[in-house]
């Protein structure tokens, strides 16, 4: 990788203070070369004589000669004391320029302050800079009218989700009834009918669990988090293994629970639960391991399933939608690759985070951050 110039990674306000330091510097200088130029101006010209000096000029040459003498010390007095200053103004010169260039880039600080405390949960803020009509005023304005459009974006992106998944329920929900219909006639139905309907049904099944994960991401989207209480994280956990008792049969399970509590939406924490426990059973193997915990502030759950080793820089993406290791990981291609996610999606939109891992001895390790509660 070709590294940048240092001089390119200095801070703005680094140069400004060299600039402006080295202007003040210049201006310094030009003052003291000025007071010099008069000074040598004024220096006293000795007359040449022309005749043999008489005792009245030898005595007026002593006093031009002793003049000189001092103009020459005074000259150097003057160097000197130049010198001394020119010292004392580079300093002041940088001060100067360090105290100019933060008045002039404080609002620019303030803006990438206010700036990046906007994120996807809050689009709605704005800059809102006041002040006179300037650059740093028409800077401010464009940036508001961006975070306006990104709003915008958002909010049109959730919505048509939201009404495309909610939209294509009732065909789905009809070819189901159809296909009932159809196989509930009195008259006997061919085995190849029968077939073709199972697998039919299984198709509107995916179909139909696929639109409700396009549901659950477009309620994630950044907004306000509707519905948020005070629960226990144990309580979601333990409610998503007893739905999955049968499937849970034949599986070693090892669950330690530590009393998490959390602030969040049910519904969406219990589809965060689900997704986890789902996918723990859909692509690992052998025994499942779940936990929660509470830390310095942050409720932790943690689900882990054995399986083949797994390669870490795929790993990182499964939190991705429709990303899957496939058939590579257990043998079964299962799955739309939404339920991580959503995992993600779900974590995000309460303030936590989903970190993905994959086990050394093989297997995938999940741990959803969340900002823990008061019990």
């Amino acid at each position: 990788m070709v590294r940048r110039p240092t001089l390119s990674r200095r801070p703005v306000r680094l140069r400004f203070t060299a600039l402006y330091g080295a202007v003040f510097l210049l201006s310094g200088v030009g003052l003291l070369a000025i007071s010099g130029f008069l000074a040598s101006g004024a220096s006293f010209t000795r007359p040449v004589p022309t005749d043999p000096p008489s005792p009245t000029q030898a005595r007026i040459g002593e006093l031009q000669r002793q003049l000189a003498d001092a103009h020459a010390a005074q000259a150097r007095q003057l160097l000197v004391g130049s010198v001394i200053a020119l010292a004392v103004m580079a300093v002041v010169s940088v001060v100067l320029g360090h105290l100019v260039a933060g008045r002039v880039l404080r609002p620019l600080r303030t803006m990438t302050a206010a700036t990046r405390r906007i994120s996807a949960d809050n689009l709605h803020e704005r800059l809102a800079v006041a002040g006179p009509a300037d650059e740093v005023k028409d800077l401010a304005d464009t940036i508001d009218e961006l975070l306006s459009r990104l709003e915008g974006a958002f909010t049109a992106q959730g919505r048509f989700v939201a009404n495309a998944s909610h939209e294509l329920r009732t065909p789905l929900a009809t070819m189901r009834a159809s296909l009932d219909v159809a196989m509930a006639k009195p008259e006997p139905v061919p085995a190849q009918t029968v077939s073709l309907a199972g697998r039919l049904r299984t198709e509107l099944d995916q179909v139909d669990r696929l639109l409700e994960g396009f549901l659950t991401l477009a309620r994630t989207q950044p907004g306000a988090l509707p519905d948020r209480v005070a629960l226990s994280l144990d309580d979601v956990v333990a409610s998503a293994l007893a739905d999955r008792a049968g499937d849970l049969d034949g599986r070693d399970l090892d669950v330690a629970a530590e009393g998490a509590m959390v602030s969040g939406n049910r519904t969406l924490l219990r589809r965060l639960a689900d997704n986890l426990v789902d996918n723990a059973l859909r692509h690992g193997e052998g025994p499942i391991f779940v936990a929660t915990s509470t830390a310095a502030g942050t409720a932790r759950l943690v689900v882990e399933s054995g399986g083949s080793p797994l390669d870490p820089r795929k790993v990182a993406s499964l939190a991705q939608p429709f990303r899957r290791l496939g058939a590579d990981r257990t043998g079964s291609s299962e799955g739309a690759g939404l339920g991580l996610s959503i995992v993600a999606a779900i974590a995000s939109a309460h303030g936590g985070t989903l970190d993905l891992r994959a086990r050394p001895q093989g297997g995938l390790r999940a741990e959803v951050a969340l900002p823990g509660a008061a019990a």
